[in-house]
């Protein structure tokens, strides 16, 4: 395992642990506290972890955090294949250490922020689905492609998140990861519905990327240089 891999894989975790602690934390906070972060504060949370830890590692690690984010870019050929698994147990392992951290620190109310959909498993799955297509396609599209503005990547996905949560939030969570649900799931022993948490999100990043290839200029693809986001994505060794 390379060096480069291994830090990768330490940006991977740290990332997605902050996501977990900072976000499901936000979730446990305001049901220990009565109410006092509401919708908005949860869903600002989410979208602004995401946005500072994009900035912080985007250079080592390329910040996905997500490992519907790693395989649709795998997918579409963004990223090497041998570092698909080494991502996803990263990402999963830093969920699980994040989570287990709000239930320590801040305590086990709120359901340690496990996400569950209130319109039924499909509808669940589906919207799921669309919410994290939409992400895909805004990370593909910032990430990948200099028209974009990619020094602005980290505030267009953070802002994509929380405009997501704000009205998906009561419906499913707007999880759109399934490290993010994965963590808190395995820490909490709730493994009810958890099964469109993994579906969806998988489903509909690639389904993003892949549109995202089809609306790319074909004259552009592979000729342009990448923004410092996302340099680490097309890193074979």
């Amino acid at each position: 395992m390379s060096s480069s891999l291994v830090r990768a894989m330490l940006a991977e975790m740290i990332g997605t642990f902050a996501l977990v602690l900072a976000g499901t934390g936000a979730v446990v906070s305001n049901a220990v506290s009565g109410g006092a972060q509401g919708h908005v504060g949860i869903s600002l949370t989410f979208g602004l972890v995401i946005m500072v830890m994009i900035y912080a590692t985007g250079h080592i690690s390329g910040a996905h955090f997500n490992p519907a984010v790693t395989l649709a870019f795998a997918l579409t050929r963004h990223f090497p294949a041998a570092r698909v698994l080494p991502y996803l147990v990263a990402q999963v392992w830093g969920a699980i250490m994040g989570s287990l951290a709000v239930r320590f620190l801040i305590g086990n109310t709120g359901g340690l922020g496990v996400t569950h959909p209130s319109n039924g498993s499909i509808s669940g799955m589906v919207l799921e689905g669309i919410l994290t297509y939409l992400l895909m396609f805004v990370i593909t599209a910032v990430a990948t492609d200099t028209r974009a503005v990619g020094q602005a990547a980290a505030i267009a996905i953070g802002g994509t998140i929380a405009l997501e949560a704000l009205f998906a939030g009561p419906i499913t969570g707007a999880s759109m990861n399934p490290a993010r649900s994965l963590g808190p799931a395995l820490v909490a022993g709730d493994f009810t519905d958890l099964w469109l948490y993994l579906v969806g999100p998988i489903a509909g990043a690639a389904l993003g990327a892949l549109t995202y290839q089809v609306l790319r200029d074909p004259q552009a693809v592979g000729t342009e240089a990448k923004p410092d986001f996302s340099q680490v994505v097309d890193e074979t060794k």
